[in-house]
């Protein structure tokens, strides 16, 4: 069985910051490409960013320059560090990770439970 367990959420006032934890836990054999999404009351689940497992990233063109994905492998665990947060980043933040259990088994997908930022005004 795999966890991910996200940490890291809280309240923040605008211009504030938050780093945000993702560890993965269970029968894990190989993890490839980390996710961070995220969901707005109201709104779809979105992609905020995302890390390969060689560390290439890729992040939300309106969250460049304040979201930074991170991963330590030896951890199993990704991180987004987020700067300079605004009120519409509130949302509950999820991440997903794409992990093979078994060296014969496809990989799947899993996602964490949520953790929820919110930023005042």
């Amino acid at each position: 069985q795999v966890q991910l367990v996200e940490s890291g959420g809280g309240l923040v006032q605008a211009g504030g910051s938050l780093r945000l934890s993702c560890a993965a836990s269970g029968s894990i054999f190989s993890i490839y490409d980390m996710n961070w999404y995220r969901q707005a009351p109201g709104k779809q689940r979105e992609m905020v960013a995302v890390i390969s497992s060689g560390g290439s990233t890729n992040v939300a063109p309106s969250e460049k320059g304040r979201f930074t994905i991170s991963r330590d492998n030896a951890k199993n665990t990704m991180y987004l560090q987020m700067n300079s947060l605004k009120p519409e980043d509130t949302a509950v933040y999820y991440c997903k990770a794409r992990i093979k259990v078994n060296v014969n088994i496809p990989p799947s997908d899993y996602w964490g439970q949520g953790t929820q930022v919110t930023v005042s005004s």
